[in-house]
This record gives structure tokens, C-alpha cells and sequence, in this order.
């Protein structure tokens, strides 16, 4: 319950600042806007809870251990056979195939597959390198399948981009 407590929190911040913050600016755009964005920063979320939560109670803390930096050797765990490796790179090339598809949604019709791989690393990179503040592990593996994820939902953003700009235009005021 005491952890779970600490969750809250985190998503309490989350919804105010979407409340607050972005809902407004986001309607003002278009119903069409507003679920692209909505839906993105939900995804983003999620990934914030599966990767890095709970935030807020554990700043004070952040500095109480020794920063264990990111193992720089991509796919050890399949040479030193540890368990679930198969499990983890499925797992990080799923978490970042909404991204590839819905960054080109938030920026409209015209973003480029360097530009959608760009950010998706960057994401990536930012969560690796903010892992150890929060005592977990980091590792150049997760930050090579979450850009092949975004690599994939870009490929589906592709073969769905007329279906998904169909149902953006009919959502447009």
C-alpha cells in the first residue's frame, strides 16, 4: 500500500499537469490535436510509470546511492545467458512502437523517419541516463531496441498514415 501511495502521487502530478497545463492549449487547436497530443502524453506516461516511478517521492533520495553507470556493452545478457533476455528486448522494442507512430501524428504530415528516430533516441537516451538517479539499471541493449521500436511504429505509421490522417481530418472543427 506504501508503495502503491508513492505511484499515486506521481500520476496525481501527471493529471494536473495535463488538466492545467496542456489540456488547454491543446483543445484550442482542435479536437483533432487534442487526441493526438492526449494520446501522446498518456503513452509518455506510461512509459514514465514502467520505466522510471515512482518520481516525486524519490527526488529527496535521488543522490543516497552510488550512480551505477549505463553497462556500455550491447546484448551481454545473450552471451553471459542471463534469463530473460528475449523477454526485455520484445518488451523495449514494444514500448517505443507507439512512439514512432504517434510523434508523426503530433507533428504533423510532414516529419521525416530521421527526425521520428531522432526523437525516439533522444527519449530513450534521457530515461537510460535518468535510471540510475532513480536505482535502476541502464544499459545501451534498451537504448538499441526502444530506436528499433520507434524504427517499427514509424514503418506502422506508414502503412497507416492515410487511415489515421482520415479520422484526424473528420475530428477537425
Amino acid at each position: 500500500m506504501k508503495y502503491l501511495i508513492k505511484y499515486l502521487i506521481d500520476f496525481a502530478v501527471l493529471i494536473l499537469l495535463y488538466a492545467f497545463v496542456f489540456f488547454r492549449r491543446w483543445r484550442a487547436q482542435g479536437r483533432d490535436r487534442l487526441l493526438v497530443n492526449t494520446l501522446m502524453y498518456a503513452y509518455l506516461s506510461l512509459v514514465l510509470c514502467f520505466t522510471m516511478m515512482p518520481v516525486v517521492v524519490s527526488i529527496p533520495f535521488m543522490l543516497d546511492h552510488p550512480y551505477q553507470p549505463m553497462n556500455l556493452v550491447p546484448f551481454i545478457d545473450v552471451s553471459l545467458g542471463r534469463g530473460d533476455f528475449f523477454r526485455q528486448v520484445c518488451l523495449n522494442v514494444v514500448m517505443t512502437m507507439p512512439f514512432g507512430f504517434l510523434f508523426p501524428l503530433t507533428r504533423g504530415k510532414r516529419t521525416q523517419f530521421g527526425a521520428a528516430l531522432f526523437f525516439c533516441f533522444l527519449m530513450s537516451l534521457g530515461i537510460e541516463l535518468l535510471q540510475p538517479f532513480f536505482d535502476r539499471s541502464s544499459d545501451v541493449t534498451d537504448l538499441i531496441t526502444n530506436v528499433i521500436g520507434g524504427a517499427l511504429g514509424y514503418g506502422l505509421y506508414v502503412v497507416f498514415k492515410p487511415v489515421a490522417f482520415w479520422i484526424l481530418d473528420r475530428l477537425k472543427t
